[in-house]
């Protein structure tokens, strides 16, 4: 029986402009293309649940002011799995990806909307059960991840998905060590369980964070693979899958994320979910943008 998934959390336009380098002070640079994709962490994921076919539900809020949320909004219509909490008083915010030939991406995240949080969000769900519950830490360092952190203890979800991301050792301490009570999975790539952990070694770092969470971490590590560590055993590397070519890496490891949940979703092993997680990853950065253009390899 397949599991079922709450993914809470942004969606948002990514703005995606390429450009030969990153402007400096004063630069007059002229991109090369600019366009707008359907983005967010929590969006990235939850797409791919969705179109993998796991029993998901997606709650996302959209300010409707503005340009961003009506384009967001629309683009995520065709979506069964999403939920969308309609904003009309506030504005969604975007993501300005800065792509250099290479495919390394720079952001300039503008929030919005899309990163707050409401437990009346949740009344329609209060009395349905969830396997497994996504939660980015982009929401929860804004104003609102106090209610979140106090929702989430509360809510009738099995297990914790945890992705700190980028920002994730800005969160307060105090909201840190109240998620990490509540037994998270965690998924990270490797400056950002540094950083977490404060540790000097990767090794060290994930040891670290299992014991303080209790539960499995996954480190990606780009085309290298993934480093998993569970609740018992020694740290396991989980070889990367070589990637076609790099177009850009936006949003490779939402991607990486969700295909783990995927395989979680449907009863699997960690590694063998981890596996098909390195796969999407790099078949997401050998496309551009990062809803995956051909979703059969999630049946694969």
């Amino acid at each position: 029986m397949r599991k079922h998934v709450l993914v809470l959390g942004s969606s948002c336009v990514d703005v995606i402009i390429r450009v030969e380098h990153l402007p400096k002070r004063e630069e007059n640079l002229h991109p090369t293309s600019q366009q707008f994709r359907l983005g967010g962490c929590a969006c990235n994921v939850a797409n791919i649940l969705g179109h993998g076919g796991a029993e998901v539900r997606f709650v996302t809020p959209i300010g409707m002011q503005g340009v961003f949320g009506p384009w967001v909004h629309q683009a995520l219509r065709p979506l069964p799995w999403v939920s969308p909490v309609l904003l009309p008083e506030a504005e969604n915010g975007c993501c300005y990806c800065l792509v250099e030939p290479d495919g390394e991406r720079t952001f300039l995240s503008i929030h919005g909307a899309e990163y707050t949080f409401s437990p009346e969000w949740m009344t329609p769900f209060e009395n349905q059960p969830f396997d497994y519950a996504y939660v980015c830490g982009l929401e929860i360092e804004e104003k609102n991840g106090p209610e979140l952190i106090r929702w989430l203890k509360q809510a009738r979800v099995q297990n914790l998905f945890y992705a700190p991301g980028p920002r994730g050792v800005r969160i307060p301490r105090e909201r840190t060590a109240q998620l990490f009570a509540l037994h998270p999975i965690l998924h990270l790539n490797r400056s950002e369980a540094l950083q977490l952990a404060g540790a000097d070694s990767l090794d060290a770092a994930i040891s670290l964070l299992c014991r303080q969470t209790g539960r499995p971490v996954i480190v990606t590590l780009g085309a290298e693979g993934a480093l998993v560590l569970e609740k018992t055993g020694d740290p396991c590397l989980i070889p990367g899958v070589p990637a076609e070519r790099i177009v850009d890496t936006i949003g490779a490891g939402d991607a990486h994320a969700g295909a783990v949940l995927l395989g979680l979703s449907r009863d699997w092993p960690l590694v063998r979910s981890v596996e098909l997680a390195n796969r999407v990853a790099a078949r997401i950065v050998a496309q551009e943008g990062a809803a995956l253009q051909d979703p059969r390899i999630l049946m694969e």
